[in-house]
């Protein structure tokens, strides 16, 4: 594995770092407070080959190796976690089309989904389910060739605006994967609002009252191929979470850097204190480690290797944690700036809380971590 960047890779970050600065970051702030992310931030996520960009060129997607996806990922999540939650659950999703779908599934599906021309959510968590297939109580039964559909699913991000869902059911059961219409009669799309972070990502509810989904829409086999679908989804979206934690860690940076060289505090520039340069280390420290364990991550991935799965799961958990500690030590170095309006810490704070939630919590992470070290894979 080799540590540098190849200019490739390179300049797909160069790229992303322009993109996200003109189109995205102004109305960062907006999309937050305004708890919807606007028709021209969209539309330049759609023009800009982004939401299909983990997608192989056959498809219409921008076939960016892991560690290039990767570093697109941080720059739109350094710019907003919103907007990057965006990129993040239509890949989830659009992936696991790829890997599970037929061959009709993915000539119809992905081509719009490259594009953008359709946005389509990932539709896994229930009232009382988080991550896990084994205990959905969303039901799919078999009806006249295809599912009648019944059950709820919540906190589904951009669930507000998107044209399909990938929704993980049960049937007879065993797991299922549907892609459901937007516009299937029986399905009710109410948004929910006032969310602590992420508050651009226009997430809903979904509300599925006999609805009814055709045959030539379920990815897989009932049964342990939706396992795959699930486990697809969810290992693309840990690691689309653990870059954008590290461009959180970023942002938090970059914006202390530029705060402490102005802000003076007793005829000094508080970088002139010990105890702010202390916090000003470790956040530089926490980015460096934190993209260390996405960059050996993403090679792992794309080197087919079976530690990837929890190499990633290694840096989505320690990312997330890391962004949190840098946002509370950002707000603390802002004083009461960083509770204000003004500065835009406030929010990183707040998003950073809600990474270590999505895709599975810190708790969960620890378990299957915990197992993983009884592997001993740091021998090799």
């Amino acid at each position: 594995m080799s540590v540098r960047l190849t200019d490739g890779q390179l300049g797909h970050r160069d790229r992303a770092r322009e993109f996200a600065a003109a189109s995205i970051t102004p109305w960062a702030g907006e999309i937050d407070q305004r708890q919807s992310t606007p028709e021209h931030v969209l539309a330049a996520m759609r023009s800009s080959g982004y939401l299909g960009a983990a997608l192989p060129e056959r498809w219409g997607g921008g076939g960016l190796d892991p560690v290039s996806y990767g570093l697109v990922t941080e720059e739109i999540g350094r710019a907003c976690s919103s907007v990057r939650s965006l990129m993040t659950v239509h890949n989830m999703a659009a992936q696991a089309i790829f890997r599970a779908g037929d061959p009709d599934q993915r000539a119809e599906l992905l081509p719009r989904l490259c594009t953008g021309e359709q946005l389509i959510a990932f539709a896994l968590t229930e009232p009382n389910a988080g991550s896990s297939v084994d205990v959905l109580e969303t039901e799919a039964v078999p009806h006249g060739g295809g599912y009648r559909v019944n059950g709820v699913k919540k906190w589904t991000t951009y669930g507000q605006i998107a044209d399909l869902f990938l929704v993980l059911a049960h049937c007879d059961h065993r797991p299922i994967a549907l892609v459901v219409d937007r516009h299937s009669d029986g399905l009710t799309v109410t948004p929910v609002r006032d969310l602590l972070g992420t508050r651009g990502s226009m997430p809903a509810e979904l509300r599925l009252d006999d609805v009814v989904v055709p045959a030539a829409r379920r990815l897989g086999p009932a049964g342990t191929g939706t396992g795959f679908v699930a486990h697809t989804a969810l290992d693309h979206g840990r690691a689309s979470v653990a870059w954008g934690s590290t461009g959180i860690i970023q942002a938090c940076l970059d914006a202390c850097v530029s705060y402490t060289r102005q802000r003076r505090q007793g005829g000094h520039a508080l970088k002139d204190y010990q105890l702010v340069r202390r916090h000003l280390t470790d956040m530089l420290v926490a980015y460096t480690a934190a993209r260390a364990l996405c960059h050996r991550s993403a090679c792992l991935r794309q080197d087919g290797d079976p530690r990837a799965v929890m190499e990633t799961s290694m840096a989505k958990y320690f990312a997330a944690g890391a962004a949190l500690r840098a946002a509370t030590d950002a707000v603390h170095l802002h004083g009461a700036n960083g509770c204000g309006p003004d500065y835009p810490v406030g929010r990183y704070l707040r998003d950073a809380t809600v990474m270590g939630i999505v895709e599975g919590t810190a708790e969960i992470h620890q378990i299957s971590l915990a197992n993983y070290a009884f592997q001993r894979p740091y021998r090799d």
